[in-house]
This record gives C-alpha cells, sequence and structure tokens, in this order.
C-alpha cells in the first residue's frame, strides 16, 4: 500500500463531514491522516471532534481581516505549518481567492449539496424545491477558481419529497455527503483518483460521468469502490 497522505482539513461549522472522515481515516477505510483541522470561525462545533479524536486545531477568524486576500494569506500560512497533501473544505463557507485556490491546484477538493453543475453557491435545496426539481443531492468535486465549478468525482441523489423543506431535505442529503466524501478521499489516497487537466481520472479512466449513489444505495455496476 502507498504511503498515506496528509490531509488538512478547513470547517466552518459543527463538523458532520469531518465526523465522517475522522472515523474512516481511523479505521483504515482512508489511506490519508488528518493532521490538522482548520476554522474560520472560532465557536465552530467541529473543533471539538478534532481535539477529541487528538488532532491538531487553529482558528483563523475571517472578521478580524481588513480583505479576503489577507485572510487567505494568512490561512495558507497556516495550512503550511503541518505536513499537506490534500486540503478538505468540508463545510468551510468562505469563497477563497483565485490566487490561494490555484496555490493549491489540483490538491483541493471540496463537498457542494447540490447535483452540480445545477445550484453553485448558497441555499441550494430551497433552490431544487422552487424549481420544481425530482432530485437533490451532493457533489464531491476537485476545486478551481470558478466557484463550485471544478470537475466532480463523485455524486449522491434522493428523491425531493412533495412535503420537503430545505430543512428536511437538507438531512436526508447530508447522509449521503458522508458517503460519497468518504468515498472520493478513499480513491484519492489510494491513487486511484487524480485531477489531470481539469478532468477526473478513475483508474487511468476519464470519468465523463460522475458515478452517482441513489437512495443511498451502491454504485453503478462496473465501479469499484471497496
Amino acid at each position: 500500500m502507498a504511503d498515506s497522505l496528509s490531509l488538512v482539513v478547513l470547517i466552518s461549522g459543527r463538523g458532520s463531514n469531518l465526523g465522517s472522515l475522522i472515523a474512516a481515516c481511523t479505521s483504515g477505510q482512508i489511506n490519508g491522516r488528518i493532521t490538522h483541522v482548520i476554522s474560520n470561525v472560532p465557536t465552530a462545533g467541529g473543533l471539538a471532534l478534532a481535539e477529541d479524536a487528538g488532532i491538531p486545531t487553529s482558528v483563523v477568524d475571517h472578521t478580524r481581516f481588513e480583505s479576503r486576500e489577507a485572510f487567505d494569506q494568512t490561512l495558507n500560512a497556516t495550512i503550511r505549518k503541518k505536513p499537506t497533501d490534500i486540503v478538505v473544505l468540508a463545510g468551510f463557507m468562505r469563497i477563497l481567492t483565485e490566487q490561494f485556490v490555484r496555490s493549491w491546484q489540483p490538491r483541493m477538493i471540496n463537498i457542494h449539496p447540490s447535483l452540480l453543475p445545477l445550484y453553485p453557491g448558497l441555499n441550494t435545496h430551497q433552490r431544487a424545491i422552487d424549481n420544481g426539481d425530482a432530485h437533490a443531492g451532493a457533489s464531491v468535486h476537485f476545486v478551481t477558481p470558478q466557484l463550485d465549478g471544478g470537475p466532480v468525482i463523485v455524486q449522491s441523489r434522493v428523491d425531493i419529497e412533495a412535503n420537503d423543506t430545505a430543512v428536511t431535505l437538507a438531512r436526508r442529503v447530508l447522509t449521503g455527503e458522508h458517503v460519497i466524501f468518504t468515498l472520493a478521499l478513499e480513491w484519492i489516497c489510494s491513487g486511484r483518483v487524480v485531477c489531470h487537466n481539469n478532468s477526473v481520472m478513475l483508474d487511468g479512466n476519464p470519468i465523463r460521468t460522475p458515478p452517482c449513489i441513489y437512495r443511498e444505495q451502491l454504485l453503478p455496476d462496473g465501479i469499484d469502490h471497496g
């Protein structure tokens, strides 16, 4: 097995996806180790999750900076204090500058709560409901300077039910987020997935249509996720 990769995770909130990644690294499902968790919010609940797991944490409070550029410079310096193979955005609610993003391409991934390219940005669940969509979901993608526009690695999908609100829909989508975020990092840390020329390569072949987990079931036939 290849050497494990060092992961630095950026969060802004309670750390639901972070918790699933910690568990997957601990169990060996992901051949990686989380070396640092950084939040832009001092009260983020995910910091306690990391500390309980013995993972070093830092806070770079965005409200203390006069510009996005100044914040990103300090954030970048903080990331580089620890070994970093992959930067993982796990509910990190800041738009990063192009200079920051390019400094980590293609070694930064994000999870976004929509079936990209649909609904980049915020309020994704309400937008899907308002549009009358039959499905909603989440996407894990490599980060590029285009907001939520990088190449998609894997997606999850759920039905939108007639009585759904943004809250109830988000709750069901989150279950799939945990599955696909873990899976994407499992693939990356094992060397099965790389980003080449702005395309996702799985086992040496370009992914033209991202594999999708539907109703938290297994991936389509022909995609080995073990």
